[in-house]
């Protein structure tokens, strides 16, 4: 999130899209219900009527994976009437920026940008670049009127999405589309914010990025970022989702966003230098120059003062030119053979990943697997599943039991990145996590020390200085507050930074402090501030809040040093006063910001006499340039946003070009990827979503019979109109398939699903949960020899879904796809 959960009841408008808050988040459906209070106006789009919507002033349905035909019917509807922030899109994003001629768009190519190798499903950039002065500062038009400037290019590109072109793509009625377009568009005045939640139902698309690109320049276009009530606002699946992101989770990424090596940065020099953004743009803060910064600081959490920096570099794995290791290209290698061991650590792939069914094939690849849950799941009995003969399955399976994370003291950084500190409710039966890690990491070592091995430096050489050690140099129990102070960091010499002396082992103040030349360390360089000489920040629980805005600054702690709104420099004019001065995020006093935390404490862009603030930099810190980007040259997929359909569509042409799906997506050829679009045999849009009843898989409710009473079954929520056409009563179990596999079901038939009309025709969509899963069903639980009386029904719905991804984060594509619906 920009912004944080308490934020929401801030808001004028709230628009949620492609998320079910009321059901999926509930506690966090309070601030929407007190924004409401206020007069807030809640608008839900969803292709099904859902528990949100039925609190919503305004619901628009929509057929799954069209949302960027939909929002960019209302960037069209913004700029056609006008209604953008015009002083804030001029001081804080590129819409002024020129584009050098030669670059084009999908109404000029017929679907695709300029640049791109259809063999090679991939754009050349060159392009997309701004024009540049003798000095290579980017040529500005500040009244945006030039043709090639970007507020221009974007007008020219979204006027092609018509309300007759959007409502037939994605069968919202006009009426409904105009309805929205008009309250969310309200928020362009200066003193009017909205705010936008989302989740999976926007990312798990192959153009899931895109999605959220779309969003995002509607709330540039309308001054929204940056301000109370306002914003960008995932909504996290799981309490520390955004937490095990920052921490990389992902295999791009290092601690704080840092970048993976790749094998062509061969030395720690080339690394900092290919991945540090340089600027010739006067007013641009570019905090991401502190980059070598953040790195060295990282090498040094990782390998102490072992070595030089150069060779801990050396040290750090490496990607191969254009090796992608996503989730998706993790089980594809995993099917063709290409591993022989795996930890499922906290995570039930057998259900949860894409094409589920795959993934179990390729854990029949493994030689052996080690299953770290809390319960027994699809993963770890994949061998004993259905229609799986033990006696073929090669693969040793290690079931290594762990404690649950109230069992456990640490800290969980939720949407809002507040890192919040958890005591440990109760003394867990099975180990935790870090000390089954720990354990790990000692007997590695020991063999290495041992046998030896190929390249030992990095693991002989790990810093590992979490709680006292016995005599053979094991640590007994991991001590959760020492990994916190590595994260935040240290000081690893004695040094004088900012006029200030620190001595060695001093914690930390915060990142402004770390050092390129290795004297300091940090384990992730955003967390540098939340355990220092103040103490443990994220256990604060201070309920003062002199903002009024419900900023609550001494509660917990949250990235970056404490800020609650991102890029809220941009919630004042030139001259430091709020936009909306009746919910200020921050307002200059004439000496220093005041508020919540600023970014950077530079003063106004004006003095206030009106002429320029030599010493001011630009709102948007974090890019190159200083604004935010209507212009998104970075992403893999196009700089503006187009839409494309699903890679199964119930339509054969995309209404928009001739480009029917995203042309840099990767297309899986496999014997095991079959998809099939606008084939007769599955005519039906499907969708998967969550309940409130069951967590993620179900691995922690489905042995819970109290839980398994509210939700026993996999169920199909299908139509009344396409009950009546299938012969499908309420109640009746039904088989939906698709090109991959099937699973059994039971039908509610409903109104929240109603037909769509898509390019004239009837399409119909369903939607099925994915919480359920062969082990508590009445065969599973007969194969682990279990008893348990309240058995659910059903396997995973992920069995249906395509091996898919978005063409940046290659996250699957979920949220729609083609299935057929028969009474069993």
């Amino acid at each position: 999130m920009t912004n944080h959960w308490i934020d929401i009841r801030n808001s004028d408008v709230i628009l949620i899209s492609g998320s079910n808050a009321a059901e999926n988040h509930p506690i966090s459906f309070k601030w929407v219900t007190e924004a409401k209070e206020k007069g807030a106006r809640l608008l839900s789009v969803d292709p099904r009527f859902t528990r949100t919507s039925s609190k919503a002033d305004l619901y628009a349905p929509m057929r799954s994976g069209t949302d960027i035909a939909f929002l960019g019917g209302m960037i069209k509807y913004i700029l056609d009437n006008e209604l953008y922030h015009k002083d804030y899109i001029r001081l804080y994003t590129n819409g002024s920026f020129i584009l050098n001629n030669d670059f084009k768009m999908p109404g000029d190519l017929d679907g695709v940008f300029s640049g791109y190798d259809p063999r090679k499903r991939k754009y050349n950039k060159k392009t997309w670049a701004f024009a540049t002065d003798g000095k290579g500062v980017v040529k500005k038009d500040p009244v945006m009127r030039d043709p090639m400037c970007v507020l221009q290019l974007l007008s020219k590109h979204f006027s092609r999405y018509t309300l007759d072109k959007v409502s037939a793509i994605t069968g919202t009625p006009k009426d409904k589309l105009l309805a929205v377009y008009k309250e969310y568009a309200s928020t362009g005045k200066p003193n009017r914010t909205g705010t936008i939640m989302y989740a999976m139902g926007w990312t798990q698309h192959t153009v899931g990025t895109q999605n959220i690109r779309t969003m995002a320049i509607i709330q540039l276009l309308l001054g929204n970022i940056g301000m109370s009530g306002g914003g960008v606002n995932a909504l996290r699946g799981e309490s520390n989702v955004q937490g095990s992101t920052d921490h990389c989770l992902l295999f791009h990424i290092l601690p704080g966003y840092l970048k993976t090596p790749r094998a062509k940065d061969s030395t720690f020099d080339k690394y900092n230098a290919a991945y540090t953004p340089r600027t010739k743009e006067p007013r641009s803060a570019n905090w991401w120059g502190n980059y070598p910064k953040y790195s060295a600081s990282l090498l040094r959490a990782h390998f102490g003062l072992s070595a030089d920096l150069a060779t801990q570099y050396k040290w750090l794995p490496k990607l191969d030119a254009g090796q992608n290791a996503s989730w998706l290209m993790l089980f594809d290698e995993m099917n063709k053979g290409k591993f022989t061991g795996f930890f499922a650590w906290g995570q039930n792939p057998a259900c949860s990943g894409s094409n589920a069914g795959k993934v179990r094939k390729a854990l029949a690849k493994l030689d052996w697997m080690v299953n770290v849950n809390l319960f027994d799941n699809e993963t770890g009995s994949f061998w004993r599943g259905p229609g799986v003969n033990p006696a073929e399955i090669k693969t040793e399976v290690f079931l290594l039991p762990c404690a649950m994370s109230f069992e456990k003291e640490g800290s969980i950084t939720n949407s809002g990145r507040w890192g919040q500190w958890r005591y440990a409710a109760v003394k867990p039966p099975a180990p935790t996590d870090a000390d089954i890690i720990n354990d790990l990491q000692f007997k590695v070592k020991k063999l290495y020390e041992e046998r030896g091995g190929v390249y030992p430096d990095p693991i002989l050489n790990l810093a590992w200085d979490y709680g006292p050690k016995s005599p053979d140099g094991k640590i007994s129990t991991i001590n959760t507050h020492l990994v916190a102070k590595e994260i935040n960091g240290y000081f690893l010499t004695d040094k004088v930074v900012k006029g200030k002396q620190f001595k060695k082992g001093d914690l930390v103040p915060s990142f402004a402090f770390l050092q390129a030349d290795g004297s300091t360390s940090s384990g992730n360089w955003l967390y540098c501030q939340s355990y220092n000489s103040a103490g443990n920040n994220m256990a604060r629980r201070g309920t003062s809040d002199p903002s009024g805005i419900g900023l609550y600054l001494d509660w917990s702690w949250c990235w970056p040093v404490n800020r609650r709104i991102i890029y809220n420099r941009a919630s004042v004019d030139e001259y430091g006063k709020p936009w909306a001065p009746h919910k200020p995020v921050i307002y200059w006093n004439g000496k220093k910001w005041v508020g919540d935390v600023p970014d950077g404490g530079w003063p106004p862009l004006r003095k206030p006499d009106g002429t320029p603030n030599d010493n001011a930099k630009l709102a948007y810190i974090m890019k190159p340039h200083g604004v935010g980007h209507l212009f998104g040259p970075g992403r893999a997929d196009g700089p503006f946003p187009e839409h494309y359909e699903p890679l199964e569509s119930p339509i054969q042409k995309n209404l928009m070009s001739k480009q029917r799906i995203n042309p840099a997506i990767k297309i899986f050829t496999g014997k095991d990827d079959a998809f099939l679009t606008s084939d007769d045999r599955y005519p039906i849009v499907a969708t998967t979503y969550r309940v409130t009843e069951h967590w993620q898989t179900g691995v922690l409710s489905r042995w819970l019979p109290w839980q398994v009473e509210m939700q026993p079954a996999n169920f199909c929520e299908i139509s009344e109109e396409l009950a009546r056409e299938k012969g499908i009563k309420n109640g009746d179990k039904v088989v939906v398939s698709s090109a991959r596999e099937k699973v059994d079901a039971v039908a509610i038939v409903t109104r929240r699903f109603k037909p769509f009309k898509i390019a004239g025709n009837t399409v119909h969509q369903v939607g099925l949960p994915w919480c359920f899963g062969w082990t508590t069903t009445k065969e599973g639980i007969k194969a682990n020899n279990k008893p348990y009386t309240n058995p659910t029904f059903g396997d995973s719905s992920n069995l249906l879904t395509p091996t898919v991804g978005d063409a940046n984060t290659m996250i699957p594509e979920t949220k729609a796809f083609m299935v057929n619906v028969r009474k069993a």
